[in-house]
């Protein structure tokens, strides 16, 4: 029993070694992992920015999308207008030119109306019933009232104050009964076309 020999502390030195470099190793290994899974994982702050910024340039985007169509819409408006405009001036310069040429055929049709007149005033009472008379004055009639549906009406000047826009004065008479410059008769009737004078009366103006 003596002969048995004591183990030396050697051997223990080797096995605290071992186990501090196998804990280092493991500990490394863990944080490695943790480090990796660290990685892993989404970092609140960095989605919060990118969500931020895209909000951003989302909100700049449709800033730059309304301008646009505002401008659009500006451009739209003042081309309607403008488009507006130049079919109102094109119908009133056509509705002109149309009034100008009513009118010269207008006038060249005055003197048969006249003819009519002076026609059924020479006819006498007696023939008046007479189926020629009658027919002479459905034609006139149906003539006046072609011309009245047309825009032409007689102005009937006698009676009225003389106007130099509307009467042409070819005699002057004193009548007691008158007023000062008042149409004493029309010797020739007038007639407007529209708002314009066709022909005008010519008058005999009293005083």
């Amino acid at each position: 029993m003596a002969d048995k020999k004591k183990p030396t502390g050697k051997p223990k030195e080797e096995s605290v070694e071992n186990v501090t470099i196998e804990t280092t190793e493991e500990t490394e290994v863990e944080t490695k992992e943790t480090s990796e899974e660290a990685d892993k994982k989404p970092v609140k702050g960095k989605k919060n920015n990118r969500r931020n910024s895209n909000a951003k340039a989302l909100e700049i985007e449709i800033e730059k999308q309304k301008e646009l169509l505002a401008d659009a819409d500006d451009r739209y408006k003042r081309l309607l207008a403008e488009f507006e405009n130049a079919r109102n001036r094109n119908e009133k310069e056509s509705k002109h030119m149309y009034d100008i040429g009513a009118k010269e055929v207008l006038e060249k049709l005055l003197p048969v109306v006249d003819n009519f007149e002076r026609a059924l005033q020479t006819i006498p009472e007696e023939d008046k019933e007479r189926a020629f008379e009658q027919g002479v004055d459905k034609i006139y009639k149906q003539l006046m009232v072609i011309l009245e549906d047309i825009g032409v009406k007689p102005m009937n000047a006698e009676g009225q104050a003389f106007d130099p826009d509307y009467h042409n004065a070819v005699l002057h008479i004193e009548d007691e009964e008158l007023g000062e410059n008042v149409v004493a008769e029309e010797l020739q009737k007038g007639y407007m076309y529209k708002e314009e004078v066709l022909r005008h009366s010519m008058v005999k103006v009293a005083n």
